[in-house]
């Protein structure tokens, strides 16, 4: 499914958790609800937002973490993990993981305010 099909899908499906959004990030799609970032797509995957709370439940799931190849060889992490294969089938199942990360999204640290000019 394109970047945009899936988008477009998650928003239908996602509406009763609230307004989707979505923003260009290094290659793929940065996803909020309600202003809130939830979820990323990257290589065409959907993943969603983790934290130290919900690490047990994707845990569980068997879901891996998001990582990216860095300079030099080096692999970088980011706390999303792989949806699971029944969100593409079963709309309750992408409701129950997307609230999952979207508490993970409520309980990380707020946005700093912007800088005033001096």
């Amino acid at each position: 499914m394109a970047d945009n099909d899936l988008i477009d899908w998650l928003a239908d499906e996602l509406a009763p958790l609230g307004d989707l959004s979505s923003r260009a990030m290094m290659g793929g799609r940065t996803l909020y609800l309600d202003g809130i970032v939830f979820a990323i797509i990257a290589d065409g995957d959907l993943w969603f937002k983790a934290d130290a709370v919900s690490d047990a439940a994707w845990d569980t799931a068997e879901r891996p973490r998001f990582t990216y190849t860095m300079g030099e060889g080096r692999t970088g992490t980011m706390n999303y993990r792989r949806a699971p294969d029944e969100v593409h089938d079963d709309a309750d199942a992408l409701r129950r993981w997307a609230a999952l990360a979207l508490e993970a999204g409520r309980r990380g640290p707020a946005k700093k305010a912007p800088k005033k000019p001096a």
